[in-house]
Parts: C-alpha cells; sequence; structure tokens
C-alpha cells in the first residue's frame, strides 16, 4: 500500500537544500567535472548528476575514487569548495517562489535544512540566496552524523534537536538518496522535481523509493503541505 499524506499539519518540515531550496546541483557538477577533467579523469556534468546526485562529500569523494581506480589528490576538496564558492557568488539563485512558500509554512510548523552539503558549503549557499535567515541556527549538515543521506541519521538528527519525534515530521527532497533516507527515518517524504531536466522521470524515481507525492513547482509544494490540515 502506497504512504499517503498524514491528516494534520507536521511539527516539523526538514528541507533538503541543493535542489530544493536553491538550485545548485548543476553549479556542483560543473565544478567537479572540470577539477576532474583538468587531473585527466574524463566525466561530463551530466553524468556526474545522474549517478551521484544527492551524495555527502565524502561518499561522493569515495564513489569517483572506485569509478577511475584512483585516489583523489590531496588539495580535491579545496580546489572543488573555490570553484564552487566563487560560481555561488556570481550565479546562485534561490528556487524561484520557495522563500514565499517557506515564509507561508514556518508559520504553521517548526523548519529546518538538513543536507548532504559539506557545511561551509551549505552556509555559503543560504546566505548568497538570502535564505539563511528564514532557517538560523537549525541548518543541519551531514559532516554532523556518521552516515549521511541514504542513512537516515541526518534526518533524525535534525529532529531531536529541534524535538520531534520522527512520525510529526514531513521531509522536502529531490533525489532518491533524500527520500530513502527520509523514509528509512520513519518521516513522511514529499519529492521535488523542478530543477530536474527529466522531471517526469525523476518523479517517478521518487515514488518509487516511498515520497508520498511529488511538487514541479513551489506552489504545488504548498498546496500539498496545506492537505494535511
Amino acid at each position: 500500500m502506497r504512504p499517503t499524506l498524514p491528516s494534520r499539519l507536521p511539527q516539523l518540515i526538514i528541507w533538503d537544500c541543493d535542489g530544493v531550496l536553491i538550485d545548485s546541483e548543476r553549479i556542483a557538477a560543473r565544478v567537479h567535472a572540470r577539477v576532474l577533467n583538468r587531473l585527466g579523469r574524463q566525466i561530463s556534468a551530466k553524468t556526474i548528476l545522474k549517478r551521484f546526485g544527492g551524495r555527502a562529500d565524502k561518499d561522493l569523494y569515495a564513489d569517483l575514487e572506485q569509478e577511475f581506480g584512483l585516489p583523489l589528490p590531496n588539495g580535491y576538496h579545496a580546489s572543488v569548495q573555490e570553484g564552487i564558492a566563487q560560481l555561488y557568488r556570481s550565479t546562485l539563485k534561490a528556487t524561484r517562489g520557495i522563500r514565499d512558500v517557506l515564509g507561508i509554512v514556518r508559520t504553521r510548523s517548526k523548519i529546518c535544512v538538513a543536507s548532504n552539503s559539506s557545511p561551509e558549503k551549505l552556509r555559503l549557499g543560504l546566505a548568497v540566496t538570502g535564505l539563511d535567515d528564514l532557517f538560523l541556527p537549525y541548518v543541519f549538515s551531514a559532516a554532523q552524523v556518521n552516515r549521511g543521506k541514504p542513512a537516515p541519521d541526518l534526518h533524525l538528527f535534525a529532529a531531536n534537536e529541534l524535538d520531534v519525534a520522527p512520525s510529526e515530521c514531513l521531509v522536502v527532497e529531490d533525489s532518491v538518496n533524500g527520500v530513502m533516507a527520509g523514509v528509512r527515518a520513519g518521516m513522511t517524504v514529499i519529492g521535488f522535481s523542478m530543477h530536474s531536466q527529466h522531471r517526469d522521470e525523476q518523479a517517478r524515481h521518487l515514488l518509487a523509493e516511498g515520497a508520498v507525492a511529488v511538487a514541479h513547482r513551489p506552489a504545488e509544494l504548498l498546496n500539498l503541505i496545506g492537505r494535511t490540515k
């Protein structure tokens, strides 16, 4: 039997950041591909997005090392972070319409961010898009737990920090790993596919992993959350 939306508003809404709050995943994939290509390891940003999207940094690095059969150099993380920071400051934008949604839902439920991104990338992304003031201090990174998504650790950590039972939490995720993490944490999950180039395909994958519904735009997301009254 498919999971359904709960019959009342969640006490806590846990928001993924990359691909939900901010349109950042293509930026990160471009930087990873550029640095890897410079090292002589040929891979496209499209491939990184498709195969490794939604992974915590340490897991992504392990995947890339396995992909190429070679360890990444010591300066890889610093090079990637520098490249991402430059593009964040010059091009990154919040998801169109998401601030309005957040302004409404935060009057009804607690909200927080739980992201597989590194703390520095997460803080910068929220700061340059002006979304940090809506969430601080409740911004959580996979670096704070033993295992990033798709493990449930980060979502459970966030719920514990805000003193809310997992069953009273709603999670908004754009990746299969994020949906899996929310489901494994015993939370209701709504998928979000606005930034995907293949929205219908992504929606099918998110639903297959246990999302109760998928929104393609913030207005649809607000409508889905508003059904829980």
